[in-house]
């Protein structure tokens, strides 16, 4: 198999898909990369580390896509990119496509057979390629945050743990899961008092026994969360439903009550967003204010450390690419449940129904079309 590696192309993306590690262990199995030339740079990666492990360096992205079976990227192809959707090819990335009905269509319409890190799912539930991104973004929403509080950036002018004789920040973090869990850990070492809301009770006692009294946890509804917006200086939104849309949680009318300057770092906003006034930013231009609250909403969060980002996905994903490359989607499939369940579109037909749901469109079982 041909597997094509680009350079990523979303605003401040410097991740790459794949490492030089990765590119050696596919050459001697068989396979032949290619990499488009500069793809690793922006993660302190150049061409000839590429070249030395056996890739191909292709000058442009037009070339690469053209002559792979599967490429391999970190983030959903970009308005650039959607010529070079084709059918028959293979695309293994994150997608999030809830919020993206046009990314959606492009897809289905050039038959394209996706597979999303973000919906391969194992047998105890488990999300292993949302996983370390989830952990860069849980703890880099709490640093982010820190320095948002900060006046000359815009927020409250708080410093995250206090001092002696002055109370820390009151950080709020909405959604106990792996974002939720690293933020904790974050606002926690940094001193600041760590509240969790999630409806999971049994996830709860768990974070309760890990933190014991160092955070409170309150069980989620809509009472609790207003109360505790009141009193929050940081909300981490940290809210996951894999494949769909994340419930908003934090409603326009409860900013009003919030402080001023106080601030929101959605990190649910891969997937529509877990507040109600958050949309899409970019690393370029990553804030804004609504009634006085200001709002990151950076939907590839984990871009802005694209060294250790590059190398905590790849741990995680190099394994399923290799069973894509050696058995291909169709073998890979019957193989393994876990990349059945990361099908998202297959052959012109949207087959995972969250993704549908979300979009108010039809969907296939991938058994029908396969």
């Amino acid at each position: 198999m041909t597997i094509g590696v680009p350079k990523e192309v979303k605003d401040h993306e410097a991740r790459v898909g794949l490492l030089p590690s990765g590119v050696k262990a596919l050459t001697e199995a068989g396979h032949k990369v290619l990499a488009q030339a500069g793809a690793g740079v922006g993660s302190s990666l150049p061409d000839e580390e590429y070249a030395h492990a056996g890739a191909t360096i292709v000058p442009t992205a037009a070339e690469l896509w053209s002559k792979s079976d599967l490429v391999i990227k970190v983030k959903e192809p970009q308005p650039s990119e959607y010529g070079f959707l084709r059918p028959g090819l293979t695309l293994f990335t994150y997608l999030h496509l809830a919020p993206l009905p046009d990314l959606t269509d492009k897809l289905v319409q050039a038959k394209v057979n996706s597979v999303a890190y973000e919906t391969i799912r194992e047998a105890d539930n488990s999300l292993p390629l949302l996983t370390p991104m989830s952990e860069v973004a849980g703890r880099m929403a709490v640093q982010v945050g820190a320095q948002y509080l900060e006046a000359p950036n815009g927020g409250r002018g708080i410093l995250l743990g206090g001092v002696p004789g002055v109370a820390p920040a009151n950080v709020v973090i909405l959604g106990g899961g792996v974002v939720g869990h690293n933020a904790a850990k974050m606002a926690v070492g940094l001193g600041a008092h760590v509240t969790i809301i999630d409806r999971n009770l049994e996830r709860l006692r768990n974070l309760d026994d890990i933190y014991s009294s160092t955070i409170v946890t309150l069980a989620s509804n809509d009472y609790t969360i207003r109360e505790s917006l009141k009193h929050a200086d940081l909300v981490v939104g940290a809210v996951l439903i894999p494949g769909a849309s994340a419930p908003k949680l934090v409603r326009r009318d409860m900013l009003p009550s919030m402080k001023k300057g106080s601030v929101i770092v959605d990190v649910a906003i891969d997937q529509g967003g877990c507040v109600e006034t958050a949309h899409a930013t970019t690393h370029t231009d990553p804030i804004y204010f609504v009634d006085g609250v200001l709002h990151y909403c950076v939907s590839n969060m984990p871009a802005a450390v694209p060294h250790t980002s590059t190398f905590a996905l790849n741990n995680a994903t190099f394994p399923y690419l290799m069973e894509l490359a050696n058995r291909g989607l169709k073998g890979a499939v019957a193989h393994s449940n876990a990349i059945r369940e990361g099908v998202n579109t297959y052959e012109g037909h949207i087959v995972y129904p969250a993704v549908a749901e979300s979009q108010g469109k039809q969907w296939k079982e991938l058994s029908a079309v396969i």
